[in-house]
């Protein structure tokens, strides 16, 4: 195909989920709605306590308030657009709207894996090597590690909606997803993308499986040191320390390694919106949800925060 033929593609339109029936969507809407509205208020109420609560001023809860940082911004770059195609039918989307939404994407995408990835080392030293963990898990060390966990964001973000953007697109622009993610995208690509794939799967055994490796290490570290532990209550209290955590890793991983990491063919377009409903918009609701729930010290925070905020004659 010559350049004369192809068509300048401005804009895109994402299929989202338009083939559903207008009351159905507006279910969805109502239902995503809430979700979006619980996330957001969740993480912000996790964010503000461990920051005015003197009692979790330590690197798990300075880990755990960045992970909120990183799910708020998650949900504000996916969500207000689906809602926008469910509600008002708003499914185009502009060509710098579309490499926008995915730089982000990719950008808070690689930089919760690497966090979790933190967070599962500073749970390692914390269970493994108690003595030393003021020193190792030290304000300058999580520090670092946090920087280190939002910049990996940027190579990933970077390169990989450079490249896709720098394909011609050759005239159909549906993208069948509910945002821009890189599959439904490159397949409007009108050239060849082979190096491309293998680059985007470079990246993503880097930014998804390697950190998953290095999490599952850590926990087989962790339990096996658990497990030696002579007391019944020693043992519980080391596993509570990290429960939230694992369960929110296993969440997220699952689904983010059934999307990424099946063959094409395998998984429907309908499928691979549900399972990428689970990680953009269930997950970053349940995150908070499991932490305040599950953590006894978050919830006692929280009492002491709305005690002091409301006085004691308003509870």
């Amino acid at each position: 195909m010559t350049w004369e033929n192809w068509t300048i593609v401005s804009e895109f339109v994402l299929v989202s989920f338009s083939t559903l029936s207008s009351e159905l969507q507006a279910l969805l809407f109502l239902l995503f709605l809430t979700i979006y509205l619980v996330t957001l208020t969740g993480n912000v109420l996790i964010i503000l306590v461990t920051t005015a609560d003197s009692a979790l001023q330590n690197p798990m809860y300075f880990f755990l308030r960045n992970l909120s940082f990183l799910e708020i911004g998650f949900n504000l770059v996916i969500v207000p657009k689906m809602l926008g195609t469910l509600i008002i039918q708003d499914t185009t989307i502009s060509f710098l709207g579309c490499a926008t939404q995915m730089y982000f994407f990719f950008f808070f995408g690689a930089a919760e894996c690497c966090l979790l990835a933190t967070m599962a080392y500073d749970r390692y030293v914390a269970i493994c090597d108690p003595l030393r963990y003021p020193i190792i898990m030290s304000r300058r060390a999580c520090a670092q590690l946090a920087a280190a966990s939002w910049f990996s964001g940027f190579p990933v973000a970077t390169v990989q909606t450079t490249w896709i953007f720098s394909f011609p697109f050759c005239g159909p622009n549906r993208v069948n997803h509910f945002f821009c993610d890189s599959p439904p995208v490159i397949a409007l690509v009108c050239a060849d993308t082979s190096l491309f794939e293998l680059e985007a799967l470079t990246a993503t055994v880097l930014f998804i499986l390697f950190p998953f490796l290095l999490i599952l290490g850590s926990y087989v570290q962790i339990l096996s040191t658990i497990f030696r532990m002579p007391s019944a209550e020693g043992k519980r209290k080391a596993f509570s320390t990290c429960s939230s955590h694992l369960l929110v890793v296993s969440l997220f991983y699952s689904t983010a390694i059934l999307t990424y990491f099946r063959p094409r063919s395998s998984t429907s377009p309908e499928g691979k919106k549900l399972l990428s409903l689970s990680y953009t918009v269930v997950t970053p609701m349940l995150n908070p949800i499991i932490y305040s729930l599950r953590n006894s010290e978050v919830k006692a925070a929280l009492k002491r925060v709305i005690h002091r905020t409301l006085g004691p004659q308003k509870l």
